[in-house]
């Protein structure tokens, strides 16, 4: 089993043993592990006690360990045990990292993670090429190079009608998720409320515990994941720091529509909360117009915009991301920022203001060749028998597995990679609660056509309905 050499690779690091125990049907069915400590110019023993190896705690002296599944857990032993911080010891290695690893292992169609298997426009690559043999190489300011801020609020005026101070509103960094990270650490106090609509981005969970902020979660239903309005109003108080909203919105392609966010909106204004707009899929807008929140009347002076290169031009790797607020709340992102990452890579940064600066018919051309291959996708899932939820924008797609017949959505998963090659990524990791989520999985049609018809053909081939 994998986790048993996980084990003895940690025991053999800090000096311990590995004894394996197996059970009447032959499978590994706890471990012992001991370790010789000097104490005291003494020896003693501190013993792991045997676990079922479906479901354990190690106990090592009289510390305990979390229990974790044995398919992926770590052990800690000795003087290992508390040095993560409380506020992280729930999270582990993210769902896209163990689904991607595990398409590697399984030579698996990776249609989990959100990473185009293509390549960005030939003139911004082009600019970033030129940018480094012209020198700029060496640290950019910190809050963005003056032309990045410039095109950032340009492109910004363009899509919701306002003006913002490049100077003063626009604060660059090193990705949409740092920004995230920025906005919380710079206006978000310790025991702060903040709502978040589930399903959520994995970071938003992970960075409001470092924060050490009250998170509240309002879940997001199939078939059309609507905001359950008279729910919200019962969560929302004058105690709610700030909410969080993603639109088009990761996982489910939704769109928050215009009457949505008039009733968040009027929310926040008559409780006084913030609001952090991720928005880095809003040129993937299929079905119906983006709407900006901070466009809306009266929200631009409570409103933190964030979004990013790497979607729009499928350049992921390259990490340029920006926020845009009025002065008092940048300066809170800025001071965050500026202890985080300082700067972000100055001849990307470059790039990315050619980028932004790109005709209108770079935009209408991503979004047909996205919708072709959301086509190809959905028509896919469809035939092979999922249920597939509508999705209006991201480049996502949600079904119901549950036609296949297996307990949960990672289950699922691991069969669909094991059996029949093809990754999708379970969705009970982005709910407070997993259950909300254990009959959904989430797929990606950001791939070339052929990648997903491959993926199509294998499901058809493989995939039966129990």
């Amino acid at each position: 089993m994998l986790w048993t050499s996980e084990v003895r690779w940690r025991l053999e690091r800090v000096g311990g043993e590995l004894e394996s125990e197996k059970g009447d049907d032959g499978e590994l069915a706890g471990v012992v592990a001991r370790r010789r400590l000097a104490h005291d110019g003494g020896g003693c023993s501190r013993s792991v006690v045997p676990c079922p190896a479906a479901d354990f705690t190690l106990l090592i002296g009289d510390r305990s360990v979390v229990p974790c599944p044995a398919a992926d857990f770590t052990l800690l032993i000795g003087d290992w045990y508390g040095t993560v911080a409380k506020r992280l010891e729930k999270f582990k290695t993210t769902i896209f990292t163990q689904m991607s690893m595990l398409a590697i292992k399984h030579e698996a169609i990776n249609l989990g993670q959100g990473f185009p298997n293509f390549d960005g426009p030939e003139f911004v690559k082009e600019a970033a090429i030129q940018a480094i043999k012209e020198g700029k190489n060496q640290y950019a300011r910190g809050y963005g190079i003056p032309d990045l801020n410039s095109a950032v609020a340009a492109r910004f005026r363009k899509d919701t009608g306002l003006m913002v101070d490049p100077e003063k509103e626009v604060t660059v960094t090193s990705g949409c998720t740092e920004a995230i990270a920025a906005t919380m650490l710079g206006l978000i106090n310790p025991g702060d409320e903040v709502i978040l609509f589930a399903p959520f981005y994995d970071s938003y969970e992970a960075t409001l515990s470092m924060v050490g902020a009250k998170i509240k979660s309002i879940t997001l239903r199939p078939p059309d994941f609507s905001v359950p309005i008279d729910e919200l109003k019962s969560v929302i108080s004058k105690n709610t720091r700030a909410i969080l909203i993603n639109t088009p919105h990761n996982p489910t392609g939704k769109m928050f529509s215009r009457e949505e966010l008039n009733v968040i909106a009027s929310l926040c204004i008559e409780n006084d909360v913030l609001v952090f707009t991720d928005e880095v899929y809003d040129k993937l807008a299929f079905e119906a117009d983006h709407i900006s929140m901070a466009s809306l009347p009266d929200m631009y002076e409570r409103t933190i915009t964030l979004n990013s290169l790497g979607k729009t031009f499928s350049l992921t790797g390259w990490k340029i991301g920006w926020a845009i607020a009025p002065p008092h709340l940048t300066w809170g992102v800025r001071q965050a920022h500026s202890f985080l990452t300082f700067a972000t890579s100055t001849p990307m940064q470059w790039a990315a203001a050619t980028a932004l600066r790109a005709p209108e018919s770079y935009y209408e051309e991503l979004k047909r060749d996205y919708m072709a291959k959301k086509a190809i996708l959905v028509e896919g899932l469809k035939a092979v028998g999922f249920v597939v939820y509508p999705s209006s924008g991201t480049y996502f797609v949600v079904v119901d597995h549950t036609p296949f017949g297996l307990e949960n959505d990672v289950a699922f998963c691991e069969y669909l990679i094991k059996e029949v090659g093809v990754v999708a990524i379970p969705t009970s990791v982005f709910y407070l609660n997993p259950e909300d989520g254990k009959n959904l999985v989430r797929f990606t049609f950001c791939k070339d056509d052929d990648t997903l018809r491959s993926a199509v053909e294998r499901m058809k081939s493989k995939l039966r309905r129990r």
